[in-house]
């Protein structure tokens, strides 16, 4: 069995410390988000629990500072499916802190029955994809002004199976579950591709990860067979500590090509759709008019 798991999970670890550095992680209270904050914690960064769930949060933090002495961690309220709470998020970062060398965008929704967000898109879209462009938009000039810095997006491994619908983008029309979920997650992919080739001059990098098969409270809306296989071969999928290693890697790995997608701590082929430059450029330009913003 440990053989196996061997060859499912790449071991990696690194040295590298981070004190002075200050790092956001959104859906950081539970999962592969909670792990990624302990690691970043433990290195010396301050680190932004983002979460829409503020008990859960402080429960998070409290779990946190037991394990990692001296823990410089903070809790603040974001809710993704919500851009007036992620305006209220931004505007709170920009009050409280001098500078933002990382943000990762980890939270997620996945496979949930249909509904929508604050402001009426579809919630696998609105928050995975739409809720953390908004987000990186009104935190760039932070990092910008903190560069050299990073901006990671956690995708996903399923992304092959997704397709931007342009014409249907918020699934009124058709809603599947799991033709939501892809579509976002291809998204991911699309929007660090468009990203990283506007700030790469600035000394932003961007990368996508796919923190691979992770048991997560995440599989609490996948269908039956699906649950059915992660509690029977629970030992061939990832732990959380293990989901966050490919996001951690890509946080401190120095010199890594930007805009690139990583799994397994590698950089890693992505579907013909993720590496379309034309759906990229034309999916900035739509999440933008559907949140009235100007990102040139």
């Amino acid at each position: 069995m440990s053989v196996l798991r061997g060859l499912i999970v790449k071991r990696w670890s690194s040295d590298v410390r981070l004190d002075g550095k200050t790092a956001i992680v959104t859906g950081a209270n539970t999962g592969i988000g909670k792990e990624t904050v302990k690691d970043l914690a433990n290195r010396g960064a301050r680190v932004i629990l983002a979460c829409r769930d503020l008990v859960k949060a402080e429960q998070a933090a409290s779990d946190i500072s037991k394990d990692v002495e001296n823990a410089n961690v903070v809790i603040r309220k974001l809710d993704l499916a919500d851009t007036k709470s992620i305006c209220e998020f931004a505007e709170l970062i920009y009050n409280t802190e001098k500078s933002l060398h990382l943000l990762i965008n980890n939270a997620g929704v996945a496979i949930c029955p249909y509904s929508t967000t604050a402001d009426g898109f579809e919630t696998q879209f609105g928050v995975n994809h739409l809720g953390h462009f908004f987000l990186t938009f009104l935190l760039m000039d932070l990092l910008k002004h903190s560069a050299p810095s990073t901006v990671i997006n956690v995708s996903s491994l399923v992304h092959p199976m997704g397709k931007i619908h342009f014409e249907d983008l918020n699934s009124e029309k058709n809603y599947h579950p799991v033709k939501a979920y892809v579509q976002s997650k291809l998204a991911n992919i699309l929007f660090t591709r468009e990203l990283a080739s506007r700030v790469e001059e600035l000394g932003v990098r961007v990368y996508a990860v796919d923190p691979g098969l992770v048991n997560t409270d995440i599989t609490r809306h996948l269908m039956k067979p699906v649950q059915f296989f992660v509690k029977t071969f629970g030992f061939m999928i990832k732990t959380p500590a293990e989901g966050a290693y490919t996001t951690l890697y890509c946080a401190l790995t120095p010199d890594l090509p930007t805009g690139s997608y990583y799994s397994n701590c590698t950089v890693a082929s992505c579907s013909r759709a993720a590496k379309d430059d034309n759906s990229a450029s034309k999916l900035w330009a739509v999440s933008c008019h559907l949140l009235g913003i100007r990102w040139r």
